[in-house]
């Protein structure tokens, strides 16, 4: 090799069979990445829909935050000035046996029930996914359906085939299964089985959302990847949580979450079955709760503590899975 070749820096020197080393890229400044990312016109577009959601959800929270550090009963409703008593709300429901029995009841319901509705989501798209274009319209159509009843109107149906004198349940449990016991049987007076009830509509209405959702991730999954899996001898569980997980795990975490958000404020499913035979007391979950509190009781005050209680503590769990789903990724 020559004197001047020698002299060339490596990236011009690729001469003679010597590799070719690329020179460093140049850092990029703020100004050059906001280029390339599109400047401000991303931050420009979002602007409108920002504005609007700040007046529709925004202010209304702000007004709840202030509310839950003041006395605000049924007199302030009609005019007069709300006292401000700082941390008195939080404190009363903070040392409310009450609240705490609600907030446990909550959080085991809502697990069932999240945790019901993903799997049988799920599996039903895993069903989709290998059907037919035939059986796959009515299985869709049917979910569409069940999806699109309103939930009051689903709690009353649900109420009637569970209804303790002329109830399809308890008519097929008697006459088909000879179960005596059944005759009369009142299953909205256990909170048990009030729960029972409850959940299976919950999750009833769910499902089709997870299941949606999740056959839309699954069509994205490469039906290469999944054959080599099959040849090298993975089972269908073993291809399910080794290759079709890993693909979808973004989106598991972001309906988990919602369906985490959805069912621990759940109101219209308990208040319908507590109106219908239910033991308000005994089966109170946070939605009922608040409502009891600032309605019922008129102690609106008391009812905006425990509402921005529940919405630290939904915000905590949701930051919490999208930093992890974040972290993740970034690995």
């Amino acid at each position: 090799m020559s004197t001047a070749s020698r002299q060339l820096p490596p990236a011009v020197s690729a001469v003679e069979g010597e590799r070719l080393i690329a020179p460093p890229e140049p850092r990029r400044t703020g100004r050059r990445r906001a280029a390339r990312d599109g400047g401000f016109t991303p931050y420009a577009l979002l602007t409108p829909a920002l504005i609007v959601l700040a007046a529709i959800t925004g202010w209304p929270l702000v007004q709840l935050l202030i509310m839950s550090f003041q006395e605000f009963g049924r007199a302030q409703i009609f005019g007069a000035p709300p006292e401000f008593v700082g941390l008195d709300n939080y404190a009363e429901v903070l040392t409310d046996a009450a609240f705490w029995e609600v907030l446990a009841r909550s959080l085991v319901f809502t697990a069932v029930c999240v945790l019901g509705t993903m799997v049988l989501g799920i599996l039903i798209a895993l069903l989709i996914k290998r059907l037919g274009t035939v059986l796959r319209t009515l299985v869709s159509v049917g979910l569409l359906l069940a999806w699109a009843m309103p939930p009051l109107a689903a709690t009353i149906v649900w109420g009637w085939i569970f209804d303790t004198q002329y109830g399809v349940l308890n008519y097929v449990l008697v006459h088909w299964f000879g179960q005596t016991q059944f005759e009369g049987h009142a299953w909205l007076i256990e909170p048990l089985s009030f729960f029972f009830v409850a959940t299976i509509i919950i999750v009833w209405g769910a499902v089709p959302f997870v299941a949606f959702t999740v056959y839309a991730g699954l069509t994205q999954v490469p039906d290469e990847v999944l054959e080599a899996a099959q040849l090298d001898g993975a089972g269908a569980v073993k291809r399910f949580t080794l290759v079709i997980v890993p693909y979808i795990r973004s989106i598991l975490i972001i309906v988990t979450i919602l369906q985490v958000i959805w069912d621990l404020r759940v109101f219209t499913q308990i208040y319908a079955l507590q109106s219908i035979g239910g033991l308000a007391e005994q089966t109170n979950t946070l939605g009922v709760y608040i409502y009891r509190v600032s309605l019922g009781s008129g102690d609106f005050g008391t009812g905006g503590a425990i509402s921005v209680i529940v919405v630290l503590l939904l915000s905590g769990l949701s930051i919490f899975y999208v930093r992890r789903n974040i972290k993740e990724e970034a690995l």
